[in-house]
């Protein structure tokens, strides 16, 4: 497969992945107590995690 239609298929899935992610969080946030504190953590938390799963597809796309 060439260099370009990886890098196009690991963006779309990327978009899809983080459109995924942000409504897991937003519906698992919803079980939890409210709070401010709770929402800074979550979120903070939440927000920065997404790299991870993400990591194999970015080294994916890259392979020569």
């Amino acid at each position: 497969m060439p260099p370009r239609a990886r890098r196009f298929i690991a963006a779309v899935g990327v978009l899809a992945f983080l459109v995924l992610w942000v409504w897991g969080l937003i519906a698992l946030r919803a079980l939890l107590p409210p709070s401010p504190w709770i929402d800074f953590l979550f979120f903070g938390i939440g927000g920065t995690a997404w790299g991870l799963p993400i990591i194999p597809l970015l080294r994916w796309a890259e392979r020569g």
